[in-house]
């Protein structure tokens, strides 16, 4: 529960690194368990039960965020679950959509925080302020919602097709309970994910945008 207030706390740049590089470390040397080792079905339950607990809280919990970098924590939570299913399995065939997984959400991470960095310079801190960024500056906007799309899983988007890749997995191992839960986690995302675009580009209560300060 540490990394909303560590991801709201340091600077962009750090937040951004914190939340690719540790994933792609611990995936790799895991992932080498699983291609020249092997483990136990006791073991492999609480990997499962692992991903599908990341899954359920950045799910639910990001549903009560105001600020803009918050939510991104909780998703990172979230798709920690969606990664660890990947390996999970114990097959070539997770060890695939684990790295497809890993290789979008880096993607998907540094362009929503590259553009967290910029809208920063614009003292944009809650998600309210996103109100006025469709008028302000269209094509962040635009980015921004379609990274944030993507994060949720939409289709034809890049985030759709990891998490299409991953329970597809799942279902090949017999991971028939995981994969529906992370189906529904991916819904119930969709709604926390899909608010900053919403705000950002039809506005909200509150939605303007603080000039920096002088």
């Amino acid at each position: 529960m540490w990394a909303p207030d560590i991801y709201e706390g340091s600077p962009t740049p750090v937040t951004a690194f914190l939340s690719i590089a540790p994933k792609i470390s611990i995936s790799a040397n895991i992932s080498r368990v699983s291609i020249y080792g092997s483990y136990g079905a006791t073991l492999q339950q609480i990997f499962f039960f692992c991903s599908i607990a990341s899954m359920i809280l950045g799910a639910l919990a990001a549903m009560a965020q105001t600020k803009v970098k918050r939510p991104l924590a909780h998703s990172s939570i979230g798709h920690v679950g969606y990664i660890r299913t990947g390996f999970s399995c114990g097959t070539i065939e997770g060890i695939q959509s684990l790295l497809i997984g890993i290789f979008i959400y880096a993607l998907m991470t540094i362009d929503a925080f590259a553009i967290v960095s910029a809208l920063r310079q614009t003292r944009v801190k809650y998600i309210a302020d996103l109100g006025a960024l469709a008028k302000t500056n269209p094509i962040s906007a635009i980015t921004f919602s379609i990274t944030m799309f993507s994060y949720a899983g939409i289709p034809p988007l890049a985030g759709f097709c990891s998490k299409f890749y991953l329970f597809f997995a799942a279902l090949g191992c017999g991971a028939y309970f995981l994969a529906p839960v992370g189906v529904v986690t991916s819904v119930i995302g969709r709604w926390a994910a899909g608010r900053l675009p919403r705000v950002s580009q039809f506005g909200g209560p509150k939605a303007v945008l603080r000039a920096p300060d002088t």
